[in-house]
C-alpha cells in the first residue's frame, strides 16, 4: 500500500486548547507525527494540485481567513495562538465584519482549535496528501493511506473546529467525483462524529456518509451525529449514524461495523474513503471506547472485504505510545 506524507504538515504545533473551562496541553500535537511515520515506513511526497480541488469543498472567504488569521491576530498587539471566543448561535448572516475576532466566530464552532503561524500551510499540504492518495488509487492501486495532519472531518465548508480546518476526506471525495466517479462512500470510524463531513454532503446522494462514533448525547461534538440524522432533500437516506455508548469494546463494535458495511454495499459506490481515527483505542486520553490494537486489523479486514478501491485518510488518535502500533495493525489488515 502506498503511503503519503508531507513534512510541511509537521509545522502546525498547537500549544494548548481550551475546554472544560481551562487551557490544556494540545492533544493534537507534533508528537503524533513520528509515532505514525515510524509505523508506516517509507512514504511518498504528495503532488501540489493547487487550490482548485479545495475550493470545490471550502469557500474562498473561509480559506482566506485561515491564511491571514494569525497575522491579523498579532497585528492587534496580541501574542500566541488564535482562539475564537464569540459565536453567532442564532444564525450566521453574511455580514461584512472587519475585526478578526468577529470573523473567527463566523467560521468556527469551538475554542479547542487554535490557529498558529503555520496552520494554513500545514492544512494545505494535508489536503494535497489526501489528493495524492486518491489519484494513486485512480491510477490503479487498490488502496492508499494519506497521513493527513491535523485531522479534517470536523471542518465544514466554511468553518473549523475539533482540531480540523480543511476536510481532507471531503476534498478527496469531491475530486473523485470530478474525475468521473458517479458515487463515493465515506466511512468514518473515528471516535467522534465527523460533523463537518456530514454537513458538506447532507443534501446530496452522490457522496454517502456512514459514521460509527461515540453517542453525541455524552460526547463531542454533541449537536451532530444522532441516529435520526439521515440526510435532507436529495440526500435523504444517504447518511447513516451509528452512535455507541462509552466503554464499547470490539464485541459491541463489530456488529455496528457490519451494519455500516452492509449499508455501504447497498449504496453501490465505486470508491470508498475511510476517515480512520485511532482514538477508539482503550488508552486514548480524550476518548472512551475500549478497542485493542489487534482489533484494528480485524476492522480493516472487514472493510477491505467490500472489494472497493479505498483511500484511508488519517483523522484522530492521541494515545501516542500506542498510535504507531494501532495504525500498523489497521493498515496490515488490508
Amino acid at each position: 500500500m502506498k503511503c503519503f506524507w508531507d513534512e510541511r504538515q509537521r509545522a502546525h504545533a498547537p500549544v494548548s486548547e481550551f475546554f472544560n473551562g481551562a487551557l490544556h496541553p494540545a492533544a493534537e500535537n507534533v508528537g503524533r507525527v513520528d509515532a505514525v511515520l515510524n509505523a508506516i515506513g517509507n512514504t511518498e511526497t504528495p503532488v501540489d494540485r493547487g487550490l482548485e480541488p479545495i475550493l470545490r469543498v471550502h469557500s474562498a472567504e473561509y480559506l482566506e481567513l485561515l491564511e491571514v488569521a494569525h497575522r491579523e491576530w498579532l497585528a492587534l498587539g496580541r501574542s500566541g495562538e488564535v482562539f475564537p471566543y464569540t459565536f453567532p448561535i442564532l444564525g450566521r448572516r453574511p455580514l461584512a465584519l472587519e475585526r478578526i475576532d468577529a470573523r473567527l466566530g463566523q467560521h468556527s464552532f469551538d475554542t479547542s482549535t487554535p490557529i498558529g503561524p503555520s496552520t494554513w500551510n500545514t492544512c494545505y499540504w494535508g489536503a494535497q496528501t489526501a489528493l495524492s492518495g486518491l489519484f494513486s488509487i485512480l491510477d490503479g492501486s487498490g488502496a492508499a493511506f494519506a497521513f493527513c495532519r491535523p485531522p479534517g472531518h470536523h471542518a465544514g465548508a466554511d468553518y473549523f473546529g475539533g482540531y480540523s480546518y480543511l476536510n481532507n476526506a471531503a476534498i478527496a471525495a469531491e475530486a473523485a467525483r470530478a474525475q468521473g466517479k458517479t458515487k463515493v462512500a465515506i466511512l468514518d470510524v473515528d471516535y467522534h462524529h465527523g460533523n463537518g463531513t456530514q454537513d458538506i454532503f447532507n443534501f446530496r446522494d452522490d457522496v454517502t456518509y456512514a459514521s460509527i462514533h461515540a453517542d453525541p448525547k455524552t460526547d463531542y461534538p454533541f449537536f451532530w451525529g444522532h441516529a435520526d440524522e439521515t440526510g435532507d432533500g436529495n440526500g435523504e437516506g444517504a447518511n447513516l449514524n451509528i452512535p455507541l455508548a462509552r466503554g464499547t469494546d470490539w464485541h459491541a463494535y463489530a456488529p455496528a461495523l457490519t451494519q455500516a458495511l452492509d449499508w455501504i454495499e447497498r449504496q453501490k459506490a465505486e470508491l470508498l474513503i475511510v476517515s480512520y481515527g485511532a482514538d477508539t483505542h482503550e488508552a486514548d486520553p480524550i476518548s472512551h471506547f475500549k478497542l485493542k490494537t489487534a482489533d484494528y486489523a480485524a476492522m480493516a479486514r472487514r472493510i477491505a472485504s467490500l472489494g472497493l478501491p479505498t483511500l484511508i485518510v488519517m483523522e484522530g488518535g492521541y494515545a501516542i505510545e500506542a498510535l504507531g502500533d494501532n495504525i500498523a495493525s489497521f493498515l496490515g489488515g488490508f
